[in-house]
C-alpha cells in the first residue's frame, strides 16, 4: 500500500507543479488518470486526490518562493501533502469523537451564519457565484452545510484540546528561566515617538527647524509630545501621536542611533536635519541591554509552558483517536 500511496502523491506533485507553472490541469493527465483517485480512507470517509489538491493549491506560491530548486520544491510539496492528508484524516476522527456525545451539537444557525460569511467574503454576496462554485465541486448545498458544520466542530475540538487546566508551578517557571536565560536577552531599545517636518512649498531646512523650535518651546511649556505630534507631525503615525512603539538599537537608522541611546526617559532631542526633513525624537521609555529579570518574563514563560503542555496533550489525544479509528492510506 505504501508504494501505491507514494505513486499517487508523486503524480499529484507533478500535476500541482504543472499547474503552478501555468499549465492546464486538463493537460497534466492527473484528472484523467485519477478522477476517482484516493489518498486515504478514514472511517467511512474517502479522502480523494481532489480533496488534497483543494487544501494544497493556495500554499503552492509560498512553496515556490521558498524552494531553491525543483527537487527541493517536490520534497517540500510531498511533505506538505503528507501533512494535509493527516489533517484531513484527523478531521474525520475528531468529528466522529464529537458526535459520540449525543448531548453535543452545533446549532444550525451557527452553520448558516458561517455560510453567509463565506458568501460575503469569497463570493461578494453573489448567490449565483456561490451556487456555481458548489456545482463546480459536484456537491449540493446540503453537502456543503455538513462540510461547514464539520469544519466548525474540528476547530472547536482542537481549540478545546489546546486549552489546559494544568497550573504551571512557580518552581517549573524558575527552572525554565535558569535553563534558558539566553532566550531572554534583550537589546537596548526605546519606546519612540517622533515628529517629522517635511519640505513643502519650497521650505528650506531653516524653515523646518523654525517649526521644530516652536514645538520644543510648547513642549517645554508643558504640552504633551503626543498632542504636539498629532498637531504638527507629517509622518505616517501622526494620528497615533507619533508613536512608533518599542524599537531596538539594531533597527534604528544610523543617524538616529547615537542621539536616541544617549537620551533618558521622557527626553526630547533637538532638531535632527536629514535630506527627507527635520525630526524631533522623543524617548517615552527605555530598556537596557541584558538578560531580563524573571519577574519581567514570568507571564511569558507561563504562557509558553502552557502552550507546550497543550500541544503534548493534543498530540496524545490525536494518537488515541488514530489508534482507535479506522484509517487506511493508499
Amino acid at each position: 500500500m505504501m508504494f501505491g500511496r507514494r505513486l499517487t502523491l508523486a503524480l499529484l506533485a507533478v500535476g500541482l507543479l504543472a499547474a503552478a507553472r501555468g499549465q492546464s490541469a486538463a493537460n497534466d493527465g492527473l484528472n484523467l488518470r485519477f478522477a476517482n483517485g484516493i489518498a486515504a480512507i478514514a472511517e467511512d470517509k474517502v479522502i480523494t486526490v481532489d480533496d488534497v489538491r483543494r487544501e494544497i493549491s493556495p500554499l503552492i506560491p509560498q512553496l515556490q518562493r521558498e524552494a531553491r530548486s525543483e527537487k527541493e520544491f517536490n520534497e517540500k510539496l510531498e511533505a506538505l501533502q503528507d501533512d494535509v492528508i493527516q489533517q484531513l484524516i484527523d478531521r474525520v476522527l475528531i468529528v466522529k469523537e464529537f458526535r459520540k456525545d449525543e448531548k453535543k451539537h452545533i446549532p444550525a444557525s451557527f452553520v448558516d451564519n458561517r455560510i453567509a460569511e463565506i458568501e460575503s467574503e469569497q463570493f461578494d454576496n453573489d448567490r449565483s457565484k456561490f451556487l456555481a462554485y458548489l456545482r463546480g465541486r459536484g456537491i449540493t448545498l446540503r453537502d456543503y452545510h455538513r462540510e461547514v458544520e464539520e469544519d466548525i466542530i474540528y476547530q472547536y475540538m482542537r481549540q478545546q484540546q489546546r486549552k489546559t487546566q494544568t497550573v504551571i508551578s512557580p518552581v517549573r517557571i524558575e527552572t525554565f528561566y535558569k535553563e534558558n536565560k539566553d532566550r531572554f536577552y534583550q537589546e537596548d531599545s526605546v519606546h519612540l515617538r517622533l515628529i517629522q517636518f517635511t519640505h513643502a512649498n519650497g521650505e528650506s531646512d531653516t524653515d523646518l527647524q523654525a517649526k521644530a523650535d516652536v514645538v520644543l518651546a510648547r513642549l517645554k511649556a508643558g504640552v504633551k509630545f503626543e498632542d504636539l505630534a498629532k498637531e504638527f507631525s507629517q509622518d505616517s503615525r501622526h494620528a497615533k501621536g507619533g508613536d512608533w512603539g518599542w524599537v531596538k538599537r539594531s533597527d534604528f537608522r544610523k543617524e538616529f542611533t547615537d542621539i536616541v541611546f544617549n537620551m533618558k526617559k521622557d527626553e526630547c532631542s533637538q532638531a535632527v536635519v536629514l535630506p527627507e526633513g527635520v525630526f524631533l525624537l522623543y524617548v517615552q521609555d527605555r530598556k537596557y541591554a541584558g538578560i531580563q529579570q524573571l519577574d519581567d518574563v514570568r507571564d511569558q514563560i507561563e504562557r509558553l509552558l502552557a502552550q507546550q503542555m497543550g500541544q503534548i496533550s493534543q498530540e496524545r489525544w490525536l494518537e488515541r483517536l488514530r489508534r482507535n479509528g479506522y484509517v487506511k492510506h493508499f
